[in-house]
């Protein structure tokens, strides 16, 4: 059984070829700093990023999750990330274009710590439910970029044309007890666009979101984060919670609502908390 703190309001993907934005994360206030070996890295520069990413996780993020993104199964640097990974500090390994539940298992016993499963791909979708129930699997991140692309959209789609694919990522973490991560907003200068694509993770029922630049960290943290307004009814609702269903501000609640509160409180002061992926 696996057991990590609260599910990440933010996940910020570096280059793992990158030092100074390495040094950098160690005072950003990102919950869970991913070191990429895959998509952000040459090929030139893929073996010196991997050292980097183990001497990286070593040194540690202080308070913060770490983990490091393999390349993809099949290509020639897999094989030593996976045993560069599986030996070194990380909290967590991220495996792109997961596509279904016995590879998945492989690489996870492989790897011998929580892996985070990045469904990027129509297979990945229709696997996610068999893929988030795999024992050490603690999270499903959603991977929009090349979503979008397998799916043929044309560029000018927005995010409602993978709704469905979103929502069964979603549900297949419900299902299987483990994180859902959103994933990334490419637009860097558009703050406005971020924040409502945040807002609409969070009602789809995503746990954060997959960040690319430092400069988004802020505006995800608090579109996750419960709001004041949240806060308080949330505490009122607990403190006038007597069992059993009943009438409360004008709605029905029941003892489902008081756990829904409490949670959300639980979440609003970013406590270490322990919670169980898998089976």
């Amino acid at each position: 059984m696996i057991t990590a703190r609260l599910a990440p309001r933010t996940a910020l993907f570096l280059p793992a070829s990158n030092p100074r934005a390495i040094e950098k994360a160690r005072e950003l206030p990102a919950d869970l700093v991913i070191l990429d070996l895959e998509d952000a890295v040459k090929d030139a520069d893929k073996a010196q990023a991997r050292l980097a990413a183990v001497a990286a996780v070593a040194e540690g993020f202080g308070s913060r999750l770490a983990a490091i993104r393999l390349n993809g199964i099949g290509s020639g640097e897999y094989p030593e990330d996976v045993a560069a990974v599986a030996s070194s500090a990380a909290d967590f390994a991220v495996l792109p274009k997961a596509e279904g539940a016995a590879e998945v298992a492989q690489v996870a016993r492989a790897l011998g710590k929580p892996l985070l499963a990045m469904i990027e791909t129509p297979l990945g979708v229709l696997a996610a439910a068999a893929i988030a129930a795999v024992p050490g699997v603690a999270g499903l991140i959603a991977g929009t970029n090349d979503l979008a692309a397998t799916l043929r959209l044309p560029p000018s789609s927005g995010r409602a044309q993978m709704s469905v694919a979103l929502q069964t990522i979603v549900l297949a973490a419900r299902a299987g007890r483990v994180w859902a991560l959103d994933g990334v907003f490419n637009r860097l200068d558009d703050a406005e666009g971020l924040a409502a694509e945040c807002r609409e993770g969070r009602a789809l029922g995503f746990d954060g979101k997959s960040l690319i630049h430092p400069g988004q960290l802020a505006i995800a943290a608090r579109a996750f984060g419960p709001s004041e307004a949240e806060i308080a009814d949330a505490r009122a609702l607990i403190a006038a919670a007597t069992g059993g269903a009943e009438r409360y501000e004008g709605r029905m609640i029941e003892a489902m609502h008081v756990d829904q509160a409490r949670a959300l409180l639980e979440r609003a002061a970013d406590r270490t908390t322990t919670e169980h992926f898998g089976a």
